[in-house]
């Protein structure tokens, strides 16, 4: 479930204290919560979502997975044999470990996102390809053009770039890009700053960050993205799930 055989808009379930949260810049303690990630989940799926991005926000600052059951619920309520099968969960968050990542892999996801781990440990990328082909997701977050870790607050010097084509040779199934400079902020994306992480590699390029109109959506679309994570335009109503997706497909 590495590929996306068409461009989805993909909704997040990012979770803080067992909530819904979605964050301002990557900065914690911004966030505006939208309640229970069970029921999250079950509407982005009525709503026509082929694939849910999960994330443990505590996870990504404390360096493991804080939120697990409320993941978990998610998991056990909308995975499996509950839906349609086309459905994909993808969970980023606080794995820090190839055992672990294998863990939740068997336990339901389909994809693992690795952020931290990934920059300080690279080699992990390949251990999990091994048993889990195509099932590891890079996470690359920039902010001021540099990738950052540790709950984006820590600069590595890394151009992104650089850093996916890096990650695809060890055997990343897709990168999934943010730039955290716009995220959450409702005020639109950086194309060119996609565009240049997608002319990269040949692996899919999942975009995120400052999507605010349905024309952020094909335009990331038209720079090459394969999917689009999106948040706090979807939970704030700018535009539905349905709309993005139609927007996304007329591009």
């Amino acid at each position: 479930m590495s590929g996306f055989p068409s461009f989805e808009v993909i909704p997040a379930v990012d979770v803080q204290d067992g909530e819904v949260v979605q964050l301002v810049g990557g900065e914690r303690g911004t966030g505006k919560r939208y309640g229970d990630p069970v029921e999250a989940a079950e509407r982005w799926i009525e709503s026509g979502a082929e694939t849910l991005h999960l994330v443990d926000l505590d996870g990504a600052f404390e360096g493991e997975r804080v939120n697990a059951d409320a993941i978990e619920a998610v998991v056990e309520a909308v995975g499996g044999d509950a839906v349609d099968d086309r459905v994909g969960l993808q969970l980023g968050g606080g794995i820090r470990t190839a055992a672990g990542a294998r863990d939740l892999l068997d336990l339901g996801l389909d994809r693992v996102i690795l952020g931290t781990a990934a920059v300080e440990t690279p080699e992990i990328v390949a251990e999990i390809d091994e048993t889990h082909p195509g099932s590891v997701v890079v996470s690359l977050d920039a902010k001021d053009g540099e990738v950052v870790v540790s709950g984006w607050t820590e600069g590595t010097g890394l151009d992104p770039a650089e850093a996916a084509t890096r990650y695809e040779e060890l055997g990343a199934g897709a990168i999934l890009f943010t730039n955290v400079d716009v995220e959450g902020q409702l005020e639109g994306i950086d194309r060119e700053a996609v565009a240049s992480v997608v002319d990269a590699v040949d692996i899919p390029v999942i975009a995120s960050g400052g999507v605010t109109t349905t024309d952020d959506v094909a335009d990331l679309k038209t720079a090459g993205a394969a999917a689009v994570v999106v948040g706090t335009a979807l939970y704030e109503g700018r535009f539905t799930l349905r709309e993005a997706q139609a927007a996304a497909d007329e591009a």
